[in-house]
């Protein structure tokens, strides 16, 4: 299976002979096999058939929208895997104890990782970051007492703080950052995890639907106009596992430059030039489709990507039986 990235403006793409193709204005041509196609991503101001739509629609294909920058727009999609009985059942759980069992799982997860993540910078740029650590573990351990989601949350931001303050020291130094910034990312880190966590929100989102649950109807995020919070919660634990650590591996690894990335031209902020992103998508991929054996419940090697639909299916489970307790996140070591 593939996804088909296309980050060119006036790029068009159709369907023909059973295979969907990408016309670029250069008069270079791109052809994927229908059947292999999970989903297609266009970025920026590219056309696309009504018949490729419609074969999208009809074999469940989702395209998704973004601009150059990585601002999410919204995504074409199918009604086949539509589950009412199952979403029912899901809205009902909001406001139960399973909410907050739901919550404490993926965010412990989630601090474990960050720490997981520190430590391996830590030790290969041989930079302490020791009180940051310290923060997150305590931030894990006071989670386990918690009684409401708002409580979680503030757990959660604590150690978020925490975590990227150590990012911060152990990042080159060309790099450097300071803090989180979202609308719009101020510098080159903020920019890559920024589009990281869009193109992240999209693998969720299809998956979350091929389930038949709601990508809006989440536990730990509360309801928000607009936002798929259901896949805000299920992306929390893979945050760290792969973006950030993709993102750090460039960085340090001197396989993206600060040539890559432009500012304040089509919108305000720090951007991935056009070869930026070519570069940055290529190697996310590469990390989506990297098999690890992390999931506790199986003993055999998976891809991320097929990770995060097994997660799902666990999900549903503990949506059915009303148990959060069958969750598992995923946690690195």
């Amino acid at each position: 299976m593939s996804l088909l990235f296309v980050n060119e403006n006036s790029a068009s793409i159709g369907i023909e002979e059973n295979r969907c193709y990408v016309q670029y204005s250069d008069g270079l041509k791109k052809i994927v096999p229908i059947e292999t196609l999970e989903g297609i991503t266009i970025m920026g101001h590219s056309q696309m058939t009504t018949q490729c739509v419609q074969e999208c629609l009809k074999r469940g294909i989702p395209v998704s929208y973004f601009s150059k920058g990585g601002k999410y727009f919204g995504r074409l999609q199918s009604t086949g895997h539509i589950n009412a009985e199952r979403q029912r059942k899901q809205c009902l759980l909001y406001e139960t104890g399973f909410a907050v069992g739901l919550a404490k799982s993926i965010v412990r997860a989630k601090l474990k990782n960050q720490m997981v993540v520190l430590r391996r910078y830590e030790k290969s740029e041989k930079a302490p970051v020791s009180e940051s650590l310290k923060m997150i573990h305590i931030c894990r351990e006071k989670i386990e007492n918690c009684e409401s989601i708002s409580e979680i949350i503030g757990y959660e931001g604590q150690g978020a703080k925490a975590y990227f303050e150590g990012l911060s020291t152990l990042i080159d130094l060309d790099f450097r950052f300071y803090g989180r910034s979202r609308r719009p990312p101020r510098d080159e880190f903020n920019s890559m995890i920024s589009l990281g966590y869009s193109v992240l929100m999209n693998e969720l989102y299809g998956k979350i639907e091929a389930k038949g649950l709601n990508p809006y109807f989440g536990f730990m995020h509360r309801d928000k106009e607009k936002h798929p919070t259901l896949a805000s919660d299920m992306m929390e634990e893979w945050r760290a596992v792969i973006v950030d650590s993709t993102v750090m591996s460039m960085i340090n690894g001197h396989e993206i430059h600060k040539e890559d990335f432009i500012t304040d031209i089509d919108e305000p902020g720090c951007y991935l030039t056009r070869n930026g992103l070519k570069i940055y998508l290529s190697k996310l991929e590469k990390k989506l489709q990297t098999e690890v054996r992390y999931l506790s419940y199986i003993d055999y090697a998976v891809s991320f990507r097929r990770g995060i639909a097994l997660q799902l299916d666990m999900l549903v489970k503990a949506i059915e039986a009303g148990d959060a307790s069958i969750y598992k996140p995923i946690e690195i070591r």
